[in-house]
């Protein structure tokens, strides 16, 4: 099989690589670009454990090939962190409410929690359970990660 060349923009810098038609944008980040903090779960769209943003709006990575990427912007749970390295205050307030256990679910959390407060920097608890519902957590039961982002979500405020 033919390898396509594939450049992104990934966590604000362009990166480019080769891979098959076939190569899933999860494969592609983790294997190619060495962005491993993109989880493989079921492969199938349904866990939400490969969440990334793609142009500003929450995808699952395993259920879109990476050639239909190349040219676009992704934001890695990688991507998240502060220019320092430093946690961001979602990431922050995360490990802070113990939201995360195993740890396996937490980049497609902080993923869908991210985009959520890009989009709406105050949400109640109803829009935070609902912005969530799409991403599978067997540990936690949810409630430490909806007081994370309740967490962060104040500290919005008190800023604003």
């Amino acid at each position: 099989m033919s390898e396509h060349k594939i450049t992104l923009t990934v966590n604000g810098r362009e990166m480019s690589g080769y891979a098959e038609a076939r190569v899933t944008l999860v494969d592609f980040l983790r294997d190619v670009l060495g962005q491993t903090g993109t989880h493989i779960g079921c492969e199938h769209g349904v866990c939400g454990a490969c969440s990334v943003v793609l142009d500003g709006k929450p995808v699952r990575s395993c259920l879109m090939y990476a050639v239909m990427a190349d040219g676009h912007e992704i934001t890695t749970v990688e991507g998240l962190e502060g220019p320092e390295g430093e946690l961001s205050p979602l990431q922050d307030a995360f490990w802070e409410n113990h939201a995360m256990q195993c740890g396996y679910c937490t980049p497609g959390m902080l993923i869908a929690t991210h985009t959520l407060l890009q989009e709406n920097p105050y949400p109640d608890e109803a829009e935070i359970r609902e912005a969530i519902g799409g991403n599978l957590c067997r540990c936690t039961g949810y409630q430490q990660i909806v007081e994370a982002v309740q967490m962060t979500a104040k500290k919005i405020r008190e800023a604003s």
